[in-house]
């Protein structure tokens, strides 16, 4: 089953480089209560063969997928939306925000994530004094998360995952970080630009619903 191959593979993930003075990998498996929610929600949502799509964000940040284990999942979406209890304090992440209008819009939940699959250049985060870190904001780490992202990508497409087309969440860095290694490694065959959620949610709130029905074309035409 596609859930087992998931759960096996983000609880063995391990950054394999060391990195520079001040810059920490977050990995929030080794917790027990995000082990319990990701073994819930892979099992509810992915249990099955059938291939998926790709939408590849940059790396997990601290109040979504760095805390839940559940990419652009926030606790208070995990239980509303997914209906995974847990024990997490409400704290609101913007980008899961955006992220479940949109699955909603979709068509729910089961509709979405029974085509789609979350995953990000790097499965693992970083921080740095506290705060989220991007791992193209520090050149030296974008140059180390490299060999690691291609073998996470690899194992990942080796489940049966569709690579005739991947979603890049972000236009700018993320989207030419991906096309380049994309380029060299030959992970899919088109990739296609999306805006990130939270970009949308932070600059360009006003016009969400226009942002949302993008999405929609984009994964309407799979």
């Amino acid at each position: 089953m596609l859930s087992n191959k998931i759960t096996d593979f983000l609880f063995g993930l391990q950054f394999p480089l060391e990195l520079r003075l001040g810059v920490e990998v977050m990995n929030p498996f080794s917790d027990a209560e995000t082990a319990r929610v990701v073994n819930v929600f892979y099992n509810k949502y992915y249990n099955d063969d059938n291939p998926r799509y790709c939408i590849v964000g940059i790396n997990p940040g601290r109040f979504g997928g760095g805390v839940t284990g559940v990419p652009f999942t926030d606790p208070i979406r995990l239980e509303k939306e997914c209906g995974i209890e847990n024990s997490w304090p409400r704290k609101q992440e913007l980008s899961s925000v955006f992220v479940y209008d949109m699955i909603n819009a979709f068509g729910g939940p089961e509709a979405f994530y029974r085509k789609l699959y979350f995953t990000s250049i790097s499965p693992l985060g970083f921080t740095k004094g506290g705060k989220n870190l991007n791992y193209y904001d520090d050149k030296i780490l974008a140059q180390r998360v490299i060999p690691f992202s291609v073998e996470s990508f690899r194992k990942q497409i080796a489940w049966g995952l569709n690579t005739s087309v991947a979603f890049c969440l972000g236009e700018g860095e993320n989207f030419k970080f991906l096309s380049k290694l994309n380029l060299e490694y030959k992970l899919f065959e088109k990739i296609v630009p999306l805006s990130h959620p939270r970009f949308i949610m932070q600059y360009k709130l006003k016009t969400k619903d226009v942002y949302i029905e993008k999405y929609l074309r984009e994964f309407g035409q799979l």
